[in-house]
C-alpha cells in the first residue's frame, strides 16, 4: 500500500517525523493535530493502546499496509530467534528500503515510487518490487538513464547511511553488507509491543 495522505498530519497524530519536511513542523507543533490539541486532556493509555500507537509507528515509517506488516510478523514468528529482532531484519532487508538507508531516495515514499518505475537494478537485473527482499551481498546500482536525475542529489544530502549498508555515493551503488541489530536501525518504535500486539 502507498500511503498518499497528508504526511505531516500523520507524523503529528504519531509524535515522529515521516519525511524531512514534518521534521520542522513537529518541532513547531509537536501536539497532534485537530482543534483542540494542545489544550486536550488525555488519560492514561491502556496497554492495547501502547501497542497500536508503536505498531502504528512502524508501519507508517516503512509505509506498509495492514496486511503486510501482518505476515512480515508471521514469517518472522515461524524463524528462530527473537521474532522482534528479526521482522526488523525483513524490514531493512526490502529494495525501498535499502535504497533509502542509502541515500538514493530522501523519504520511503520517494523510495517505494521510484523502485516502481524501474530505477534501480539489483545485481544488474531491473527490480520493480518495492517489497523485494534482498540477500547479504546484493548490489543495487541506478540505471544508467536515470543517474542525472536531481532526487539523488537531494537525497544524498540529507543521508545517513547505517553501518549495514555499504553505500558509494558516486556510482550511486549500494549494497547490504550484514544483517542489523535492532540498535542499529534508525527507525523509532519499541518493536516488542508491536510483536505483542500481534501475538494477542
Amino acid at each position: 500500500m502507498k500511503y498518499t495522505g497528508p504526511k505531516i498530519k500523520k507524523a503529528r497524530r504519531l509524535g515522529i517525523a515521516l519525511t524531512p519536511k514534518s521534521e520542522k513542523y513537529l518541532e513547531r507543533r509537536p501536539n497532534p493535530p485537530g482543534q483542540h490539541g494542545p489544550n486536550r486532556r488525555r488519560g492514561k493509555q491502556s496497554d492495547y493502546g501502547r501497542q497500536l500507537t508503536e505498531k502504528q509507528r512502524l508501519r507508517y515509517q516503512y509505509n506498509l499496509s495492514e496486511r503486510q506488516l501482518r505476515n512480515i510478523y508471521e514469517k518472522a514468528s515461524r524463524k528462530q530467534g527473537n521474532t522482534g529482532e528479526v521482522m526488523m531484519q525483513m524490514l531493512e532487508s526490502r529494495l525501498d528500503t535499502l535504497v533509502l538507508r542509502a541515500g538514493m531516495a530522501r523519504t520511503i515514499y520517494q523510495a517505494r515510487q521510484m523502485v516502481s518505475h524501474g530505477h534501480y537494478r539489483v545485481n544488474g537485473k531491473k527490480v520493480n518490487i518495492p517489497s523485494y527482499q534482498l540477500r547479504i551481498g546484493d548490489k543495487v546500482t541506478v540505471r544508467e538513464k536515470s543517474k542525472d536525475l536531481d532526487a539523488f542529489v537531494l537525497a544524498q544530502q540529507v543521508a545517513k547511511t547505517p553501518d549495514y549498508v555499504t553505500a558509494n555515493d558516486k556510482q550511486l551503488a549500494a549494497e547490504l553488507n550484514r544483517l542489523p541489530t535492532m540498535e542499529e536501525v534508525p527507525v523509532v518504535c519499541e518493536i516488542s509491543l508491536v510483536v505483542e500486539f500481534y501475538a494477542r
